[in-house]
């Protein structure tokens, strides 16, 4: 279990699982010259044109990724994309649920997490139809009809219904930080996981999407062992406050103010070896191999 395993390499954490942050500046053993082993994959929805789905796996793999990440539940045909992945020895390492924005798990109607429930069932069990070993989630929305009080038990709550389901297929449960009003401090989002105390459930950590209120290399210290899957994107801060918050994102891969050498050094940091995933506008061969470059930049 997560916190078991955390007690057991950091004096940071304390009896309620809050972890001390002068503890997290300790030193860690002698760096390697070498980059973690991370692959680079982007979501199926990023590519753009009249293409089958093999021609899309087979553009992507000789663009240079490794994978490919999927929605779902989706209305593609499940046989299709596992031929695709098959013949062109594109991975698929997870899948996004579709749903959990639509219905998310802190809604104040029963019904409506039930269908979010139901869903990541679904998501799971096409996860491991494709191979992949995660469902991204998005666990809940904090707005002016739900309390963030609220938001966090109902959202515990209704994960735990779905550690079972997790269990019996093999396939994890990734947290996903976005902007929900929701875990936005990397303690808490450590307590969140390590409370629901399931090697089933971890985080899958947006890069991007911390830059504008912290330092994306802090999260991933704290994070840790619970991080799953990283999530690759830009933000410029001059432009949030030049052009407004969202415009922060329209920026190109590098050359914003993620400090990239810092978040490898985090990763390598801990351990990190898995997946990064490319969560940026899409488009055509042209974009899509602009983005494989700065990724193989970035991580390779």
């Amino acid at each position: 279990m997560y916190r078991k395993e955390f007690i057991k390499t950091s004096a940071g954490l304390l009896g309620m699982s809050l972890i001390n942050p002068l503890d997290l500046a300790a030193s860690t053993s002698v760096r390697s010259t070498n980059k973690p082993d991370i692959k680079i994959c982007l979501k199926y929805g990023m590519v753009e044109g009249n293409l089958s789905v093999l021609e899309k796996f087979q553009l992507l793999k000789d663009l240079g990724f490794d994978g490919v990440e999927m929605d779902s539940p989706n209305n593609l045909d499940n046989d299709e994309i596992i031929e695709a992945s098959k013949k062109t020895g594109l991975t698929i390492p997870g899948v996004i649920n579709s749903v959990h924005w639509k219905s998310p798990l802190s809604h104040p109607d029963e019904k409506v997490r039930a269908k979010c429930v139901e869903a990541m069932r679904t998501s799971m069990d096409d996860c491991k139809a494709y191979g992949g070993t995660t469902v991204l989630l998005v666990p809940g929305v904090v707005n002016n009809e739900v309390s963030y009080a609220d938001a966090y038990t109902r959202s515990q709550k209704e994960i735990r219904k779905l550690i079972p389901y997790a269990e019996e297929t093999g396939i994890k449960i990734a947290i996903e930080n976005v902007w929900n009003n929701f875990l936005i401090s990397p303690l808490e989002a450590a307590r969140y996981i390590d409370e629901l105390d399931s090697e089933m459930v971890g985080w899958y950590f947006d890069v991007g999407n911390i830059v504008r209120y912290g330092w994306p290399e802090q999260w991933i210290r704290i994070l840790d062992k619970r991080i799953m899957k990283i999530d690759a994107k830009e933000y410029s801060r001059k432009k949030q406050s030049e052009e407004g918050i969202w415009k922060g994102f329209d920026v190109k891969l590098m050359e914003g103010d993620c400090n990239w050498p810092a978040v490898i050094e985090a990763l390598e940091d801990i351990g990190y070896k898995g997946w990064a995933s490319a969560e940026v506008p899409g488009g055509d061969r042209e974009r899509l191999q602009d983005i494989s470059n700065r990724m193989q930049k970035i991580f390779k």
